[in-house]
């Protein structure tokens, strides 16, 4: 018997079947396109995405060679914060809106400003952000009221999805408490924090609140014909795909910690209760109930790799019997980090150092060529996720060792670059789909197979061994790090001159 994962990221998507033991049977993917209306903005076309899940899952299951009757349960799992907004008129009320987007940021410096975060964070216990479903309601009652007032449900990407699978509306946990409209401290709507937001009537666009293994339907007619599985196909709640990862990479107790680098540096780790000392930017709630997730992370991982491919490398000429991303390494491999003095500010899709920050190479003369640039992204990388960690690790001890997840574990060199930088050993997973398998998880717990995650972990995860600091580069790197800090503080005081 089999599960299904289902992973919607930013721009694309992928499909996962596995086996109750997690081993990968068959994947398939789409990329949606990016729509950017106005700098600063990030959406996608709802319809698209929803007919790019269904399309996946069918060639997943035909590249399996499976009937879909032999589908225990599918979950979803996507991308955080953003808005995918569904109409009174039963259909998307706009399009969906991107993690990335920054169009609403006034609406978080204003409460910030006005003393409305100061008043609300004990109860949201979490910074607020642009990209957040608060700040953007907030937007959109403002500049788009037609829209505003059509909104029927407010949807995290994964629950529009799971919604559409299924008929049924449900706010997972995980998503609908990184929101800003949700009391987090006590897990539950309180429609006055919306009042003190400005956006009270959003209190009535919520869906009632599910956890990610709760059975949240079954697949419906329509969903059954578009993606080849048998009408009545059980349906987890899913997950952020930040708790997605953490579960498949077995994070079930507080003594570990995970850093996932994708579009987003996400680094965390689990704790009893929110960690309000003022070091941790966001707690959520985990996808294993008593748990909350204690979060630092922004738009700044390696995404900015596929920019840089993809802009400054697509017409290279590759030796023969190499592929891009060897080739990539390769080159990186072959510079030395103490001969690399050009450093690469990673705030293409946003910043962790100010709201307003953009991506920057810092240091370039003639002598440094596409080998340096390429080194100076990774190590760019690299070092925002320390910068994070740095603040996760002064509410709690050290970890042994920091379990890594997300496309760069496919990189020898830069699983390596990360273990010098951050300074502790790296472990990775097993794993090519790590948030669709930690949604097969919640798909088997849901479906009866496993009685939670530790139990899933057993059976479904495996760590692959740890990669250990090199002890010279680890000093080289911690010189570089001040660098880069340095600079990134420097050019804080010109990014408002940037404003658009």
């Amino acid at each position: 018997m089999y599960l299904i994962g289902l992973d919607n990221g930013g721009t694309s998507t992928k499909a996962a079947v596995f086996d109750v033991n997690g081993n990968e049977v068959a994947t398939a993917g789409r990329h949606t396109k990016l729509i950017t209306p106005k700098p600063g903005y990030t959406e996608r076309d709802m319809e698209e995405l929803w007919l790019a899940n269904c399309a996946c899952v069918r060639e997943a299951l035909e590249k399996a060679g499976i009937d879909g009757k032999d589908v225990l349960g599918i979950a979803v799992c996507g991308h955080g914060k953003g808005m995918y907004a569904w109409g009174k008129d039963n259909k998307p009320a706009y399009n969906g809106i991107i993690s990335t987007d920054n169009r609403a940021w006034k609406y978080t410096k204003k409460w910030y400003e006005d003393g409305t975060y100061q008043a609300l964070h004990p109860q949201l216990c979490q910074e607020f952000m642009a990209c957040q479903q608060t700040a953007l309601l907030a937007w959109f009652k403002d500049h788009l009221p037609q829209v505003y007032h059509n909104i029927q449900y407010v949807f995290s990407v994964k629950d529009y999805i799971r919604f559409r699978l299924t008929g049924e509306a449900f706010c997972e946990a995980t998503d609908i408490s990184g929101s800003g409209l949700m009391d987090v401290k006590n897990a539950r709507f309180d429609r006055s924090i919306l009042e003190k937001l400005g956006i009270g009537e959003a209190f009535d666009m919520l869906a009632p609140i599910r956890y990610s293994y709760d059975l949240c339907g079954k697949i419906n007619a329509q969903a059954a014909k578009l993606t080849g599985l048998p009408e009545g196909t059980p349906v987890a709640g899913g997950m952020f795909d930040i708790d997605a990862c953490a579960v498949a990479a077995d994070i079930t107790t507080p003594e570990e910690l995970v850093t996932i680098a994708g579009t987003w540096s996400i680094n965390e780790f689990i704790s009893d209760h929110p960690i309000m000392d003022g070091n941790i930017s966001r707690n959520s709630l985990f996808a294993i109930p008593g748990y909350y997730l204690a979060e630092e992370s922004s738009a700044t991982s390696s995404g900015n790799l596929e920019w840089f491919l993809d802009n400054c490398m697509k017409d290279v000429k590759l030796p023969e019997g190499e592929d891009l991303y060897s080739y990539v390494n390769r080159l990186v491999d072959q510079v030395p980090p103490e001969d690399c003095n050009v450093y690469y500010l990673p705030f293409l899709y946003g910043s962790n150092a100010h709201p307003l920050g953009k991506a920057a190479f810092v240091g370039l003369t003639n002598f440094h060529g596409t080998a340096h640039m390429l080194r100076a992204v990774y190590e760019g990388v690299a070092f925002s996720h320390r910068r994070h960690i740095e603040k996760l690790l002064a509410s709690r001890q050290p970890p042994e060792a920091i379990r890594m997840a997300g496309g760069p574990v496919q990189s020898k060199v830069w699983v390596q670059l990360f273990a010098d930088v951050l300074g502790f050993p790296i472990e990775t997973v097993d794993a090519k789909e790590l948030g669709a398998l930690g949604c097969a998880m919640a798909a088997a717990i849901a479906a009866g197979v496993y009685k939670d995650y530790k139990d899933a972990a057993k059976h479904m995860v495996r760590i692959n061994s740890r990669v250990y600091p090199n002890p010279d580069r680890v000093e080289i790197y911690n010189k570089k790090f001040q660098r880069y800090m340095a600079v990134s503080n420097a050019l804080d005081t010109v990014w408002e001159k940037f404003e658009v």
